[in-house]
């Protein structure tokens, strides 16, 4: 028997609701991969409650995870990493040194990472220089980024309101010339009225999936979005596909979070959780 696809995760977990691995672990599993989960930050919720509890990460914490993962051969093993919310630069700098040391002795690994730095109406919620890592060091390792049109306007210094405005901040991004660009949640100035649209952006052109706007923000959509997408390639779909089947399945756990009165995204939805299912 072959082995399942292997991913690496790297991102927030949370003791209560679905955000960083916390929202992505289960769909993956779901879906039939093997994940290994390492934690950037483990609070005890959401910041939108009104206490947090927890902290990032001590650097020498996280150093030791990494290196336990170095130990089981966990960069030579994997199909792909994903990276999203880093809560200290520490932490940052040595996230961007594993992931270089993982493609270099993986050549066919591939690297999702979703720059998980802000959004509108919160605005940036990391510091400064962990943007900067992720623009300077992450993101040209990316085979496939997945920021929103807040973090690529934040990190080109560019608005993003057409299709060009998109090419140009792939271009700025530096990613690889063979890599893609997700743009997620955009509302240009074409987007047919109602909805948002997932536009991937790549050296075979750009390609758009406009999807009903449903009136929810919720934490942890992005995060869950990005595993779906992780998800659908590891069972062998395009991109395209793959983007098309985490659109569906993201608006499936929004729906039915908004009809629970939840304050964050839910993975406990029947049809949901046999999608997954079936995705293995």
């Amino acid at each position: 028997m072959n082995p399942p696809p292997f991913v690496i995760s790297i991102q927030s977990q949370v003791v209560f609701g679905h955000v960083g691995n916390s929202a992505a672990l289960f769909p993956m599993q779901a879906a039939g991969l093997e994940v290994a989960a390492i934690p950037t930050v483990i609070f005890s919720n959401t910041p939108d409650y009104p206490t947090l509890r927890g902290r990032a990460l001590p650097p020498e914490f996280f150093s030791d995870l990494l290196q336990g993962a170095r130990e089981r051969g966990l960069p030579e093993r994997a199909d792909f990493i994903l990276t999203g919310y880093i809560g200290s630069l520490d932490v940052a700098l040595m996230v961007a040194d594993f992931v270089a040391e993982a493609k270099a002795v993986n050549p066919r690994l591939v690297y999702l990472c979703d720059p998980v730095m802000g959004d509108t109406g919160p605005g940036l919620y990391v510091p400064e220089a962990i943007a900067d890592v992720m623009r300077d060091r992450l993101l040209p390792m990316a085979d496939i980024a997945t920021p929103n049109p807040f973090e690529l306007a934040w990190l080109t210094g560019r608005k993003i309101a057409n299709l060009n405005d998109l090419e140009a901040a792939r271009t700025y991004l530096r990613i690889a010339p063979n890599a893609h660009l997700i743009a997620t949640g955009c509302a240009l100035e074409d987007t047919p009225a109602g909805h948002i649209e997932s536009v991937i952006l790549g050296d075979d052109g750009p390609s758009r999936h406009p999807v009903e706007h449903l009136p929810v923000a919720l934490p942890g959509t992005g995060d869950l979005f990005a595993a779906l997408i992780v998800a659908g390639l590891a069972r062998r779909l395009t991109l395209p596909r793959a983007v098309e089947i985490a659109q569906r399945l993201t608006a499936r756990a929004l729906t039915h979070a908004s009809a629970l009165g939840a304050g964050e995204v839910v993975l406990s939805e029947p049809e949901f959780r046999r999608a997954l299912l079936t995705l293995a």
